[in-house]
C-alpha cells in the first residue's frame, strides 16, 4: 500500500518518505506536470549522505487525488502544511522545481516557525513569469494560452513535445538526447488529471510571488540554468535573488530547465554544499 496522507480540503496526497526519521529531513518539490518521481536521482543521493528525504505528488499530479478544484498556489501550500504536519517535519529543507518553486516560495513565506531551515529554488517560476505593465520581461498571456490549447487538442502528444524539445535542451544541435528521460516524462505526466494539469497552467504564471520572496526569513539558494528555455533566466533568478532576505544566486551556463535530471553530477554537489552551509 503507498502512503498517503488526506488534507484538510480532502486531497490524498501520495508521498514518499525515506531514511531515518531523526535526520535533518529534504523535501523535494516537483514541477509541472511530473510527480515525486522526477527526483529519484536525488532522493537517493541525498538518502546515501544520511538525510531524510520526502518527496510527494502535488495534488491532480501522479499518484495523489485527480482534483478538479484547489489546483492554484494557496491550496498547493496548504497542503505541503498539512504534510509537514502528519510527518512532523522540523527544521527541513524546502527544494522546489520550477512550479515546486513557486509552491516553495508561497508555503515557506506561511510556515509555522520551527518548520523550514532553508529553501532552495531551482529554474524556479517565481517572482512572476506572465508579462504584465509591472513586469514587462515576462512572457505574454498567448504562450500559456498556447499550453493550454496544446493540452486540450492532445495531451499525449504535447506531453511528447514538451521534454523532447525545449525542457531538457534537446531542441539544441549539441544536446546528447536521452530517449529514456524523454519517456519518463511523458509517463509521469500522463499519470496526473487533465483538469488539475489544465488548471496548474494558471497556477505557475499568473501567480505573483514578490511578496512571499520579500517575506522569506530562511537562507535561500536560487540556481538556474542560463539556458533555460520553459523559465527564461533574465526574467525569474535574478529578480527573486534581489527579493529575498538571505538569497544565493548560482546560475549554470548552457544548462537547460530540466537540469537536475540532465546534469545531477553539477546540480547534486551544490545543493549538499549550501544544505550543509
Amino acid at each position: 500500500m503507498n502512503p498517503t496522507m488526506t488534507t484538510r480540503s480532502g486531497a490524498a496526497i501520495f508521498y514518499k518518505d525515506w531514511g531515518a526519521k531523526s535526520a535533518t529531513p529534504i523535501v523535494f518539490h516537483h514541477g509541472w506536470p511530473l510527480s515525486a518521481d522526477d527526483w529519484d536521482n536525488q532522493m537517493l543521493y541525498f538518502l546515501s549522505k544520511g538525510y531524510r528525504v520526502v518527496a510527494f505528488d502535488r495534488r491532480g499530479h501522479g499518484r495523489s487525488t485527480q482534483t478538479d478544484t484547489g489546483n492554484d498556489m494557496d491550496t498547493y501550500a496548504s497542503d505541503v502544511a498539512d504534510l509537514a504536519e502528519h510527518l512532523d517535519l522540523k527544521g527541513a529543507i524546502h527544494v522546489g522545481h520550477s512550479t515546486g518553486g513557486g509552491e516553495v516560495a508561497r508555503y515557506v513565506a506561511r510556515s509555522r516557525p520551527g518548520r523550514v531551515a532553508k529553501a532552495v529554488l531551482i529554474g524556479a517560476v517565481p517572482p512572476l513569469m506572465l508579462k504584465t505593465p509591472a513586469n514587462p520581461g515576462g512572457l505574454p498571456l498567448e504562450v500559456f494560452d498556447g499550453f493550454r490549447n496544446a493540452l486540450v487538442a492532445n495531451r499525449a502528444q504535447f506531453f511528447l513535445d514538451v521534454p523532447s524539445g525545449p525542457f531538457y535542451g534537446y531542441n539544441r544541435p549539441s544536446a546528447k538526447v536521452d530517449q529514456g528521460v524523454i519517456w519518463n516524462w511523458w509517463r509521469q505526466g500522463m499519470m496526473g488529471g487533465a483538469k488539475a494539469h489544465y488548471d496548474c497552467i494558471k497556477a505557475f504564471s499568473e501567480t505573483d510571488f514578490t511578496d512571499d520572496l520579500k517575506r522569506i526569513e530562511v537562507p535561500t539558494l536560487v540556481m538556474h540554468g542560463e539556458d533555460d528555455q520553459i523559465v527564461p533566466i533574465a526574467d525569474s533568478a535574478p529578480l527573486s535573488a534581489k527579493l529575498l532576505k538571505k538569497a544565493t544566486l548560482k546560475t549554470y551556463k548552457g544548462l537547460p530547465h530540466g537540469m537536475c535530471t540532465t546534469n545531477p553530477d553539477v546540480v547534486n554537489p551544490d545543493l549538499l554544499a549550501f544544505v550543509k552551509s
